[in-house]
């Protein structure tokens, strides 16, 4: 970069001090630079936006990660609270389950009867 700014600075003396005998290549010659010097801050200003959004991206990684780690005890200790109560409206519901499935089942079996007594 520092190359090309004293390339600038040297191409732009001799433009001015020879101005008058080649003023049309010298002003492409300065033009050149200048778009150089437009697209090399163009492309410094993008690479710093994606350095700080990777950072960025890392730093909310880093925060999730922390909040992971805090809410962990938190979830074990809901899962081992929770567990008990499970087993239990389990253990409560599962004589009413099987009491419907056994009303069912018999009442299919009665319709079953029923069907074949009407095709015979």
């Amino acid at each position: 970069m520092k190359f090309s700014l004293a390339a600038l600075v040297v191409v732009l003396a001799l433009a001015h001090g020879s101005q008058a005998t080649q003023s049309p290549e010298v002003e492409k010659l300065a033009q050149y630079f200048q778009d150089l010097s437009a697209q090399l801050t163009s492309t410094t200003q993008e690479l710093v936006q994606k350095i700080q959004s990777e950072t960025f991206v890392e730093d909310g990684k880093a925060q999730l990660q922390q909040i992971q780690a805090q809410l962990a005890p938190l979830a074990d200790n809901m899962q081992a609270q929770l567990k008990p109560l499970a087993e239990n409206m389990q253990a409560q519901l599962k004589p009413l389950v099987d009491n419907f499935q056994a009303q069912m089942e018999d009442l299919f079996r009665k319709l079953m009867d029923q069907t074949k007594s009407l095709g015979q």
